[in-house]
């Protein structure tokens, strides 16, 4: 329904009616209000808030085309494929689509046939693209994933930079720059580079209640624990991020091996099983993607119910942004994190390896060692993450590990200073093992020299384990760095003024107490947020939930398209409960549009009376 002067009224009903939902949620209706005035929006709504529906909605509404940029084939394809099972003229052109569907795609643009083109910002920039859209009536620009234009955000493309031109090539067109994840600073830069300073900012809350955040320091690396993780969560499906390719073929290895359907995901694999292997985790109703973070924006499975870092990510932007792909359906799910300090030099060395200006460059190590403090801290972690994103007023989750086993902090600060003063004294000739060998008076075939040493063998009141966790923190911290020395890391000073705090006692250390949080971990708990359809199907419920999604599946596969855009596990749910017998029944349930009841309403009714 497109008409000259659309209301928010206008977009409520259409919401109703393409998408099966009575209200919008969030900041959704005020970041449309603007939209349909005709003026520009900077928009960062949470992973699962509903932020695509803000661009979605106005393109179907207002005359002419909506233009939505996206960086990835993948998010771009599974945007496209919902849509149109709702009935809604979507299409992408992409180095996927043949010649022959590209020509039909722009014969239907031309028709005005069309609501939505979702096209990548190379796309845009080649050949006469920018040309032909000039030609054309445009509803809207959306540009989706903005924090990539920003130098200071985590994933920065140069090639986004170039879309600040689209104020000029397209005057008096609404351009919108919509994400998930965006702090004060990359805002600012959004909007600088997107020529949007005179855009209306909308930031909505980053709380994700359907979340349960976990963390704990990992051993070795870490693939005994995620095989644990993972086979507490069987019949599910989860995303485990790695920080390399070998990795993510190894731990899939080991997964497969141990009986969980992994599979491997990363750049080095030929693009075609790349695809084929995304195409198998969309569809299946359980399945482990093991991925490189070149996995991330492009996966909006909405029933991931755990992800699992491996090796963690480098800001808490990242972290936010991959975690969040997790319970995107408003259902509980997990987000548990290995980390070492080893994870946090390799991601120091990987950034001193760019090419980058000198002050950005200083930003993103300053935004490392955010991450790492906020996983070594002690207060709630969601908590946190809404802190840094610029939130006030800020409560306390009540589900993390953080909020259920509060951990309890010992002063070490003596202790710490005793192996600052090793370090100095050796030199940072030596790697951690030798330090806390030195510290115990345990060295092998020790010098005459480093036994005459004031701390050798002065650190006794601490057992090895824990002078290796005290080493980890001295290095969160900053108080301690680790040289690579190609693969044999050596432990050495860092910041000086730091180090000599300590040594003064004006600076405390603390050490939290071993707890037993890396077991809470490893279970899953109901969340106390959103509506947990899921959670509330009775017993007799529950043959004709797995009923419809067997139909949902075969109806999926005969389609060759994803089950979730069919229909959302939780409109199952609310159907299995409902037990609907008749059309305008089943349109009652959150999730069914008009679209859908057309297409699927009678032989959902069929499942049903048969159950």
């Amino acid at each position: 329904m497109v008409t000259d002067s659309p209301t928010l009224d206008t977009a409520r009903e259409t919401l109703r009616r393409v998408f099966g939902h009575a209200e919008f949620r969030g900041l959704q209706a005020d970041v449309i209000e603007e939209v349909l005035a005709g003026r520009n929006v900077v928009a960062v709504l949470p992973t699962g808030g509903g932020k695509s529906v803000c661009y979605q909605i106005p393109a179907m509404i207002r005359p002419g085309l909506g233009l939505v940029i996206s960086p990835l084939i993948a998010l771009m394809s599974d945007q496209v494929a919902s849509l149109r099972q709702s009935g809604v003229a979507a299409a992408r052109l992409d180095s996927n689509i043949a010649p022959f569907e590209r020509q039909e795609i722009w014969e239907s643009i031309e028709r005005g046939e069309l609501d939505l083109l979702y096209i990548s910002p190379e796309g845009l920039s080649s050949g006469n693209m920018l040309e032909r859209l000039a030609r054309l009536p445009l509803s809207l620009i959306a540009i989706d994933e903005a924090h990539c234009v920003s130098q200071w955000g985590h994933d920065f493309r140069p090639d986004y930079r170039l879309l600040g031109r689209l104020a000029e090539r397209f005057p008096g067109v609404p351009r919108m720059a919509v994400t998930a994840t965006a702090d004060a600073r990359t805002r600012e830069d959004i909007r600088n580079q997107l020529s949007l300073q005179d855009a209306a900012e909308f930031v909505d809350s980053f709380a994700r209640p359907e979340l349960s955040l976990n963390a704990e320091r990992k051993i070795g690396s870490g693939h005994k624990r995620v095989l644990e993780l993972v086979a507490q969560r069987p019949g599910k499906s989860g995303v485990v991020y790695v920080g390399s390719r070998d990795g993510a073929d190894e731990l899939a290895g080991k997964l497969r091996e141990a009986g969980a359907p992994a599979l491997a995901y990363h750049a080095g694999l030929e693009k075609d099983l790349r695809g084929r292997r995304l195409e198998q985790f969309l569809e299946a109703d359980a399945a482990v993607m093991v991925a490189t973070i070149a996995f991330g924006m492009g996966v909006d499975k909405p029933d991931v119910r755990y992800v699992i870092h491996a090796d963690p990510p480098a800001s808490i932007e990242a972290y936010w942004q991959e975690i969040g792909r997790a319970g995107r359906d408003g259902q509980p799910a997990d987000g548990i994190t290995l980390y070492s300090s080893a994870d946090m030099a390799w991601a120091f060395r990987r950034l001193e390896s760019r090419d980058m200006a000198a002050e950005v460059k200083q930003v993103q190590a300053r935004k490392i060692r955010q991450f790492y403090g906020m996983m070594e801290g002690t207060a709630c972690r969601a908590a946190a993450v809404r802190r840094y994103f610029g939130e006030e007023k800020v409560e306390r989750c009540g589900q993390c590990d953080l909020c259920l086993a509060p951990p309890e902090s010992i002063d070490v600060t003596q202790s710490a200073s005793k192996a600052l003063a090793a370090t100095h004294r050796l030199g940072g000739r030596f790697g951690r093992g030798r330090l806390v060998d030195h510290l115990l008076g345990k060295t092998k075939d020790v010098s005459d020299f480093e036994a005459g040493l004031s701390t050798w063998g002065i650190g006794t009141e601490l057992s090895q384990h824990a002078w290796r966790d005290l080493i980890d923190q001295l290095l969160f911290e900053g108080l301690l760095k680790e040289d690579p020395n190609d693969g044999r890391p050596l432990i050495g000073l860092g910041d000086i003024d730091g180090v000599r705090g300590v040594w003064k006692s004006e600076r405390t250390v603390l050490i939290r107490k071993d707890s037993t949080r890396a077991a809470a971990a490893g279970k899953t708990r109901a969340s106390k947020g959103g509506k947990n359809a899921l959670a509330t199907l009775t017993a007799g419920d529950q043959p004709l939930f797995e009923a419809l999604r067997a139909w949902r599946r075969d109806e999926a596969q005969r389609q060759h398209v994803p089950p979730y855009v069919i229909f959302h596990d939780a409109t199952l749910a609310e159907i299995a409960m409902r037990k609907p017998s008749s059309l305008p029944a089943l349109a009652a349930v959150s999730g069914v549009g008009e679209g859908k009841l057309e297409r699927y309403g009678d032989a959902v009714l069929a499942v049903v009376r048969a159950g």
